[in-house]
């Protein structure tokens, strides 16, 4: 990235990219003239749609809307660096970004930092050391307290039924740190409320598919499961799925993390699924959209943690209503 045949190279490609988002992002007036915000997404699931959708809400709302070069990285910190690169070389007027990585994709970060653009974390950051070095804003819903909602709600439905001493297996996605700190504040929560919970296996699966095979893998080795903890909302469903296919159901639970329409169908269903942690992709957009627009005008200077709410879904009924106000799906 440091090479400078290399950025003259991009600096073309980044002009290449521009046009190609206005010819989907523009809307009214002349593309860009109300600024221009770099957007990544860690992935397509439920809530980098609602991200997208939120942010797009917010900047319709400030009444100059910036222009959103917009990119999926799919998770891959190497396609996040060179978009990063691109649009830094594109001087945008802001970064908003859920990086792969704490540690990867602190090269790119650190590039479009000291290139003058103001940097805004949301859902996942890089390091706090190098986040306070480098990033104006970081938009999060509080990690520990999301795991611990779950925990909570996972030791009263075992105090609920008379079990004591449940089995628990954590679906992870703990390449990034914020799920990490989800599952500690899980595993307090529960302990505190029944000491005798046990966690009995933690495996990656951060997409369905993924989390299919693990969980499958985990009632397997592990028959006598009780229930699983999904850090996240592919980890969550992978596992209500693995329950059915292995005809768990009635024996072993989930409570996990990201509503969706699947998830509020099962939550509604009241078989397999017991509670869902929410943090709204849609307020998260907003918020992030927001901080970058208050980091472009000045608001916002230093390091600033925006909090993003979170919501306990814990009842069919809850379920139900989360459909009826989400009839596209978007969470």
């Amino acid at each position: 990235m440091g090479a400078t045949g290399r950025r003259s190279g991009k600096a073309a490609l980044a002009l290449a990219v521009v046009a190609l988002f206005a010819l989907v992002t523009g809307c009214g007036g002349k593309v860009g003239e109300n600024g221009r915000f770099g957007v990544v997404y860690m992935d397509a699931q439920g809530f980098y749609a609602g991200v997208r959708v939120g942010m797009q809400q917010e900047v319709t709302a400030l009444g100059r809307a910036p222009q959103l070069l917009q990119l999926n990285a799919q998770g891959d910190a190497s396609k996040e660096s060179t978009f990063i690169d691109q649009v830094s070389a594109a001087k945008v007027d802001a970064l908003i970004l859920s990086p792969a990585s704490a540690t990867a994709s602190v090269p790119a970060i650190k590039l479009a930092h000291d290139s003058g653009i103001p940097i805004i974390c949301y859902n996942t950051c890089i390091a706090d050391d190098r986040a306070r070095q480098f990033v104006s804003a970081y938009v999060l819903g509080d990690p520990t307290r999301f795991g611990g909602l779950l925990g909570e709600r996972a030791a009263d439905y075992f105090r609920s039924i008379g079990k004591s001493n449940p089995k628990i297996a954590v679906v992870n996605c703990e390449f990034v740190e914020v799920c990490i700190q989800r599952r500690h504040g899980f595993e307090q929560a529960l302990h505190a409320k029944l000491p005798g919970a046990q966690i009995v296996a933690n495996q990656e699966g951060s997409t369905i598919d993924e989390a299919v095979d693990v969980a499958e893998r985990i009632l397997t080795a592990h028959p006598d499961l009780d229930a699983f903890f999904g850090e996240a909302g592919g980890a969550t469903m992978g596992a209500v799925r693995a329950v059915q296919a292995r005809n768990k159901v009635g024996q072993t639970v989930v409570f996990g993390g990201d509503m969706s329409t699947e998830a509020a169908q099962a939550l509604a269903a009241d078989e397999v699924l017991k509670g869902v942690v929410d943090i709204s992709g849609i307020a998260v957009g907003r918020l992030a959209a927001k901080a970058a627009d208050q980091v472009r005008t000045g608001e916002l200077g230093a390091y600033t943690v925006v909090p993003a709410p979170i919501d306990l879904y814990a009842t069919p009924q809850q379920g139900q209503d989360w459909l009826r106000a989400h009839p596209d799906g978007v969470p």
